[in-house]
């Protein structure tokens, strides 16, 4: 088992950029309490993460679809005696199509999971940090944050919420040595997509997925190193730094074209 009693708290750790950040923290020699809603997937992650890493790995099977999930989890985790040194907020999802045409109640739970949970669990763990003075938070957000969203309307604006609230939170807590960060991935090779039902996008169709590894790279580096925020990619750096001289509604034409499904006319 690992040395020293550190743990870190992932979210959404079975697969994606949340299980490449999860063998980054074991490597480090991070004990792990992973959460996803899978048990059979925690276990499996759990197993190989013990045995390649030597770490202690904690799963928690919760469905933070559920409101009462996130305070589930911090409760059952402080019942084990564990203090999260660093939270990762990356459990997300998202629902393509016309905002007039998509499911309601599939939008109302992405906005549970992908904003609800973030501020459940990030209020119950950084007034922990905060009050001894020590921890971090890694929140995932996406260039999607910084860009309107034709045909994943919701998704986007999640994720701006998220951008937004941890730049606010970054703020207020900046006397303490707690840190918080966000990462801003562009679209990268996961289920993402798959859960979202986006296969029939450019975006997936054309464009150039990142590597889920590279990017939890990226976030992991920034995190540790205290930044506010990172964006992973040339690509997406670049077409962030547009975004904040293009108009809204510029962008959000371009997005609408690059989103749309590829078998539309451009």
């Amino acid at each position: 088992m690992a040395t020293q009693e550190k743990f870190a708290l992932i979210t959404g750790a079975t697969s994606g950029i949340g299980y490449e950040l999860a063998k980054l923290f074991a490597n480090d020699q991070y004990n792990l309490v992973i959460v996803a809603r899978n048990a059979d997937e925690l276990n499996t992650t759990a197993i190989e993460l013990t045995q390649q890493y030597g770490v202690e790995v904690v799963t928690l099977a919760k469905d933070l679809v559920q409101r009462e999930a996130p305070q589930q989890v911090y409760e059952e985790v402080k019942a084990k005696g564990i203090q999260i040194d660093v939270l990762v907020n990356n459990a997300g999802q998202g629902q393509y199509g016309l905002f007039i045409d998509t499911d309601l109640e599939r939008e109302l739970d992405i906005i549970q999971l992908n904003v609800s949970a973030y501020v459940s669990l990030t209020k119950f763990y950084l007034q922990d940090m905060v009050a001894r003075n020590d921890g971090k938070i890694l929140n995932v957000a996406s260039i999607a944050s910084k860009l309107p969203g034709p045909w994943q309307a919701v998704y986007h604006a999640t994720k701006a919420f998220v951008l937004s609230f941890t730049e606010a939170l970054r703020s207020e807590i900046k006397e303490s040595d707690v840190t918080i960060t966000a990462l801003l991935p562009g679209p990268t090779d996961t289920d993402f997509f798959n859960k979202a039902q986006m296969q029939e996008s450019k975006i997936v169709q054309e464009g150039d997925l990142a590597d889920p590894v590279q990017v939890a790279k990226d976030g992991y580096e920034a995190l540790m190193a205290g930044d506010d925020k990172v964006v992973s990619g040339l690509k997406n750096k670049l077409q962030t730094a547009v975004s904040n001289v293009m108009p809204d509604s510029m962008l959000a034409d371009t997005m609408n074209k690059q989103q749309r499904p590829a078998d539309t006319n451009s």
